[in-house]
């Protein structure tokens, strides 16, 4: 049971403000599933866009606040509610940097991405699919072509904050060889850089180390 207002911000949302020997910064987890406008069962650990998009608003406006270390671990979750965040991470003006462990998978791509710089552990990985849905689905050329445009969104969101090129990225996606039931790739750490998804393959003290070094040349410019 969490005791004070500043412990109930850490175990309902995982965030932290970090008091580091060159800068103070939001720590920011992105865990489990992230939530969209549907509650997910009680028992699965999500990421609810609700929280988060009020605290980067407080994180950009907030002068003593000198960056954002975001710290991703999910296997995905609904699309809008994850480009939503990704578009406020990616259109902020305090640094930002990014650290995938575990996993980094479908929406959490441009998750990952969408921070100034990224990093991946070698042992994480990262899951390319093409969009999918659930539930009732009619069979109709409107109901294709949405899902065509939301493929096409998600797709040039991460193109435009990486450097993976389209069609690099568009044949890891639709590959038929590399899972077993499933259209898509998985890709390690390493994978994950080679092809320009992420930065750079590293660990914590790198991404803080990164974020210290970023904040350092916004604060000299």
């Amino acid at each position: 049971m969490c005791k004070n207002r500043e412990e109930d911000t850490i175990c309902d949302y995982g965030i932290e403000i970090i008091e580091g020997q060159k800068g103070r910064f939001y720590c920011m987890n992105i865990i489990g599933q992230v939530e969209g406008h549907s509650v997910l069962p009680s028992d699965s650990k999500t990421t609810k866009y609700e929280h988060l998009l009020p605290l980067l608003v407080k994180i950009q406006e907030d002068k003593n606040i000198d960056g954002l270390l975001i710290i991703l671990n999910t296997m995905g979750g609904d699309v809008e509610a994850g480009l939503a965040i990704s578009e406020m991470i990616a259109g902020m003006t305090k640094p930002t940097v990014s650290l995938v462990i575990g996993g980094g998978h479908s929406i959490g791509i441009p998750l990952a991405v969408s921070a100034e710089y990224s990093f991946i552990t070698p042992t994480a990985t990262m899951m390319v699919h093409p969009v999918r849905i659930t539930g009732m689905l009619i069979s109709s050329p409107q109901t294709f072509n949405m899902l065509e445009k939301m493929q096409k969104r998600v797709n040039q969101f991460i193109v435009g904050h990486s450097s993976i090129t389209e069609d690099r990225l568009t044949n890891i996606m639709m590959n038929t060889d590399a899972l077993s039931n499933d259209v898509g790739t998985i890709l390690s750490g390493e994978e994950a850089v080679r092809c320009g998804l992420i930065n750079r393959v590293g660990g914590i003290s790198d991404a803080i180390q990164q974020l210290y070094t970023l904040c350092e040349e916004r604060k000299n410019k």
